[in-house]
C-alpha cells in the first residue's frame, strides 16, 4: 500500500493585513489572522458579554418553564449523558449547574455503551424509571431518541432534551427540545456542542429564577463552569467559531489562574501540563483522551466522578486511574491500528486502487477504539472511514470518520434511504459518526458506501492537501514569537493553529520515546539551528542517515525541560526533499 504526498499550500488572504489595526501586530501574526478572516484582534470574541443570547435558541423558554417547575415543586431530575468527554463535561455541568440554581434532588446516569449503546433508548429508560425521577434531561443524546423519549411518556416522566447532532425527518415528543441543529432554531452559532447547550439553558434558567427572586442574596455565578464547557467543546472538534472561541478562551483563563474543577486540575497534572501555560490543544490532546478513556474502555462514570469531586486528593487518585486506563487504551489502539494496516497490506492495493469508502472489520476489536483507529487509518489514507467491531448477536458496530467534502452523516442517510434496512441505526456530524449494522450485511453496505462516496467525490479529492502560514524568514525564529502565536488563539478546528512550512538540512535524527524523531535541523540558505520533533513516525522509515534534506510542516513551540525553555518545532508532516 503506498499513500502520496499531500499537496502543501498557503492559506489565502481573506483580509489585507497590511490595514490597521493589524498592522500593530508582528507581521506573522498579522499574516496569520488575515488568513482567517480576522480584520481586528478585537473580533476575536473573547468577552462573555459578546456570547449570543440565548434568546434565539429554540426551545429554550419551554425547558425553562418545565425546570422552573421542577425547582419550585423540589421533584426528583435524572440527567442521562453520553460516554464521551462532551457527554461527561455536559453531565457534569448540568448536575453542578443546577445543585447551584437550587435543584433539591438531581442525579445522573450514564449508559454503559457496551450494554445499552448510545442515547435514551427505551431500555435505560426502564433503568432510570428505577429512581423514579419526575423530569430526565438529556444531554448530549436525545435528539434521535424517539423510541426512548415515547416509552419516558408513557410511564409519567418529562423529558428535557438538549443535545447538538443532527435531527432527522422525526423529533422526540419531548416536553422541550433544545437544539441549534433543529429545524426553524435562529441560533447561528450551529457548532455549539453539548456542554454548550445546556450552559445556555442553565443561564436562561438562572434569569429566570432572578427574576422570581428565587435568590436569596446574589444569584449563584455560573461562569464557574467554564472551564469544563471549554473542555467539551475543545474536545468534541467543534468549528472554534467566534461564539465557541469566547467559552473557551474564558474557560483557559480560569483554569490558568487555578480557578478549575480539581478534577479538571488533577488531570492536568497527570498529563504532565503546566495549568498557567495551558492551550486549547492541551485539552485536545492531552486532557480530552483520558477523560475519554473511561467512556471508551470501562464506565464514563469514573470521568464524571473526577470531574464532580470537590477534594483534590481523591479527584487526583481518579485522575491517575483515568491515566492507566489510558495508557491501556492506547495499547489496544496501536495493535489495532497494526492489524488495521497488515490487512490493508495484504489487499495488495496501492491509494488509486483503494475504495473511496474504505470499511474495516476485525472480530476482535475493542468497541471502544474503534472511533480514533477510524481516525488513524483515515490519516493514512485520506478517504472515508468506517472500523467495525463486535455488537450484540448479529449485529456489528460502526465509528466513522470523514475527510473535508463528505458529510459522513448525510452520506449514511444516503445509503439507508437507497437501501432500507441495511441500517439498523446511525447518527452523527459532518466529520463523524457512528452506526449498527447486522453482520452478515457488511459486505453489501461496504460496496454501499464506496459507491455513495464515489458519488460525491472524485479521485483528486483523495489528495490531502495541507494549508499552512508559508515558510517563515529565519528571522522570525524566535521565542517571542512563539508565544505570542501560542496566546493569540484559541486554536482550533476551522481556526486552525498557525502551520508553517519549509525546506531544512537535516542535521541530526533520532528516535526518542519509542516512536518519536527528534531532529536539529537548519533552514535553507539559514545559518541557525533548530531543535524538532515528530511524533509517532513510521521507525520502518526513520531515521534515515542518508537524507539530508527535509521539507516541514510544522507549528512554533516553547519547549520547558528541567526549568530550561527552549523554541522547538512540532512537525506535523516530513518529506524528503
Amino acid at each position: 500500500m503506498s499513500v502520496s504526498d499531500p499537496i502543501i499550500e498557503q492559506r489565502p488572504l481573506l483580509v489585507d493585513p497590511a490595514h490597521p489595526p493589524l498592522t500593530v501586530l508582528d507581521p506573522v501574526l498579522a499574516r496569520v489572522y488575515a488568513a482567517r478572516g480576522i480584520d481586528d484582534p478585537a473580533l476575536l470574541g473573547r468577552r462573555l458579554q459578546e456570547l449570543l443570547p440565548d434568546s434565539q435558541m429554540k426551545g429554550v423558554p419551554a425547558a425553562v418553564a418545565r425546570l422552573l417547575t421542577a425547582l419550585e415543586q423540589r421533584q426528583k431530575i435524572l440527567i442521562v449523558g453520553d460516554f464521551d468527554c462532551d457527554g461527561a463535561t455536559s453531565t457534569s455541568v448540568a448536575l453542578l449547574g443546577l445543585r447551584m440554581l437550587g435543584a433539591a434532588e438531581v442525579e445522573y446516569l450514564v449508559p454503559n455503551r457496551f450494554e445499552y449503546g448510545y442515547g435514551l433508548s427505551p431500555e435505560i429508560v426502564e433503568v432510570a424509571s428505577r429512581s423514579r425521577p419526575d423530569l430526565v434531561i438529556t444531554v448530549d443524546n436525545g435528539i434521535s431518541s424517539i423510541e426512548g423519549v415515547a416509552r419516558a411518556n408513557a410511564l409519567g416522566i418529562d423529558v428535557i432534551v438538549t443535545d447538538h447532532h443532527l435531527a432527522g425527518a422525526e423529533l422526540p415528543e419531548a416536553c422541550a427540545i433544545v437544539n441549534p441543529n433543529q429545524p426553524g432554531c435562529d441560533f447561528i452559532a450551529k457548532s455549539t456542542c453539548g456542554v454548550g447547550v445546556i450552559f445556555y439553558v442553565l443561564i436562561a434558567l438562572r434569569r429566570a429564577l432572578n427574576e422570581r427572586g428565587w435568590f436569596n442574596g446574589q444569584a449563584p455565578n455560573l461562569a464557574s463552569l467554564l472551564d469544563l464547557v471549554a473542555l467539551g467543546t475543545v474536545a468534541d472538534v467543534v468549528p472554534l467559531e467566534r461564539n465557541n472561541r469566547a467559552l473557551v478562551w474564558q474557560g483557559l483563563q480560569r483554569i490558568r489562574a487555578g480557578q478549575a474543577r480539581p478534577g479538571l486540575l488533577a488531570l492536568i497534572e497527570v498529563s504532565g501540563r503546566r495549568r498557567d501555560r495551558i492551550v486549547a490543544s492541551d485539552l485536545g490532546f492531552a486532557i480530552a483522551p483520558r477523560l475519554n478513556a473511561a467512556g471508551r474502555l470501562e464506565d464514563m462514570s469514573i470521568g464524571i466522578e473526577c470531574l464532580l469531586e470537590e477534594n483534590y486528593d481523591r479527584a487526583l487518585s481518579m485522575a491517575r486511574e483515568l491515566d492507566e486506563l489510558n495508557r491501556e487504551r492506547r495499547g489496544i489502539e496501536q495493535e489495532m491500528q497494526q492489524q488495521a494496516l497488515e490487512l490493508l497490506g495484504q489487499l495488495s492495493l496501492n491509494d488509486r486502487e483503494l475504495p473511496f469508502g474504505l470499511c474495516l472489520y476485525d472480530e476482535y476489536w475493542h468497541q471502544g477504539v474503534i472511533g480514533i483507529l477510524a481516525s488513524r487509518i483515515k490519516e493514512r489514507v485520506y478517504r472515508p472511514v468506517i472500523a467495525f467491531a463486535p455488537g450484540d448477536a448479529g449485529e456489528i458496530k460502526g465509528s466513522a470518520r470523514s475527510i473535508n467534502g463528505f458529510h459522513i452523516r448525510d452520506g449514511l442517510d444516503a445509503v439507508a434511504a437507497k437501501h432500507p434496512g441495511l441500517l439498523k441505526k446511525f447518527g452523527g456530524h459532518a466529520m463523524a459518526a457512528g452506526l449498527t449494522i447486522a453482520a452478515e450485511d457488511l459486505a453489501a453496505f461496504s460496496d454501499a458506501f464506496d459507491a455513495e462516496v464515489r458519488r460525491q467525490l472524485d479521485a483528486d479529492d483523495l489528495t490531502q492537501r495541507i494549508l499552512t502560514d508559508g515558510e517563515l524568514p529565519e528571522a522570525a525564529f524566535s521565542m517571542e514569537l512563539a508565544e505570542a502565536l501560542r496566546n493569540a488563539g484559541p486554536w482550533g478546528h476551522q481556526f486552525p493553529e498557525p502551520l508553517f512550512e519549509g525546506r531544512f538540512h537535516l542535521l541530526q535524527q533520532r528516535i526518542v520515546g519509542q516512536r518519536h524523531l527528534k531532529l536539529v535541523v537548519m533552514p535553507e540558505g539559514g545559518t541557525l539551528a533548530l531543535d524538532a520533533i515528530a511524533f509517532n513516525v513510521d521507525t520502518l522509515v526513520w531515521p534515515d542517515e542518508s537524507v539530508q534534506k527535509v521539507r516541514l510542516v510544522y507549528r512554533l513551540d516553547v519547549n520547558e525541560f528541567r526549568g530550561q525553555r527552549s523554541l522547538q518545532l512540532m512537525v506535523d508532516w516530513i518529506g524528503v526533499e
